[in-house]
């Protein structure tokens, strides 16, 4: 307890490791707008949480996405 009052944050777990997923898959929308921000940039691994399999794994996911226009680039 002592620790999270001098400014040092419970880390986050990997949402993937918890839910067991071998991959990460560029279909599921749902899932990669949670790792982008409104201005459409991926959140890095120490906002996220992920665990840099994942995190690797999500980065290549939201770029496929993107490419077959599931996903924007950018917002307006």
């Amino acid at each position: 307890m002592l620790a999270r009052e001098r400014g040092k944050k419970k880390r986050r777990v990997c949402a993937f490791c918890v839910d067991k997923v071998e991959t990460v898959d560029y279909k599921e929308i749902g899932r990669l707008r949670k790792y982008i921000t409104e201005r459409g940039k991926i959140l890095p691994r120490r906002i996220s949480g992920n665990c840099a399999h994942h995190q690797r794994q999500l980065t290549i996911a939201i770029k496929r996405a993107r490419q077959v226009a599931l996903l924007p680039y950018s917002s307006d």
